[in-house]
């Protein structure tokens, strides 16, 4: 039963930095004793199911705040499908001593890139300006074919951390929003929405995977309870997203990330 307020807290978190929690319930599982010899196909399995709860729960409270950009959240969910797929199908595959490292190491080298590339964002965005961004800000002062050129970079890009996020159980949230915002101009709060939104589809889409190899047998009980705590948690994080700038949502997930890498990288090495 601990686990359901302890969900509430990864949901909450995870959606007000737009980043679905799993690079919390990752670490988490790993860390737990119960997961200490698990493969890491299962401890991705329930990552992803909690993450997708989250995500989903996320995006309905975002729809509301029409801070989703429908369009690209579209055309980058559909290229990062197949790289969910093969990232659920490789996991199976990696030892889990190799898991460990290079899910630190991922974290870490995330973290240190945020807080060395600040994203300069004056103040909290006000509502009016959110809306007119939700209806397409990737389309904003662009011309047609810088338009384009954006679009194909965001859906290779998906691809990729399609895989990854599905390999490590991690949503993809973490790489999902400063792309969106450093190389696609998307201001942060309508990059943690739509990066939500393509993180619903892809932790489905790497959870059917587990489900169909019948991976996903273990941790069901831990799963329901995990996913019951993030989805009342994700309404609260996507409300508390109103009252903070930009700047300390990318700061706060740099820090978290930091930290969380350095003691998975501490108990897998030492």
């Amino acid at each position: 039963m601990w686990l359901i307020p302890l969900g509430f807290i990864i949901g909450a978190y995870g959606t007000l930095v737009g980043a679905g929690g799993g690079f919390v319930v990752v670490p988490l599982l790993l860390l737990l004793l119960l997961y200490r010899n698990e493969n890491p196909e299962i401890i991705t399995s329930i990552s992803l199911a909690v993450i997708f709860f989250n995500a989903l729960s996320g995006s309905v409270a975002y729809a509301r705040m029409r801070r989703i950009d429908y369009k690209a959240g579209i055309l980058f969910s559909a290229a990062a499908i197949p790289g969910a797929i093969l990232g659920a199908l490789t996991t199976a595959f990696i030892p889990r001593l190799a898991f460990d490292v290079l899910f630190g190491l991922l974290l870490v080298i995330a973290s240190v890139y945020l807080l060395l590339h600040p994203i300069k964002v004056q103040g909290t965005s006000s509502r009016e300006t959110l809306q007119a961004h939700s209806q397409n800000p990737i389309e904003a002062n662009h011309s047609r074919k810088k338009r384009l050129y954006k679009l194909a970079v965001g859906m290779v890009l998906s691809l990729c951390v399609g895989y990854l996020s599905s390999l490590l159980g991690i949503g993809g949230g973490i790489i999902h929003v400063p792309v969106l915002v450093r190389l696609l101009d998307f201001p942060v709060h309508i990059a943690t929405a739509t990066s939500h939104f393509i993180l619903a589809v892809m932790a489905l889409t790497g959870t059917i995977v587990h489900i169909a190899t019948g991976t996903f047998y273990h941790g069901i009980r831990r799963t329901i309870a995990l996913s019951t705590g993030v989805i009342c948690g994700a309404q609260l994080g996507a409300l508390f997203s109103n009252r903070l700038s930009g700047t300390w949502i990318i700061r706060g997930l740099a820090v978290a990330l930091g930290l969380v890498g350095l003691r998975i990288l501490l108990i897998a090495l030492l």
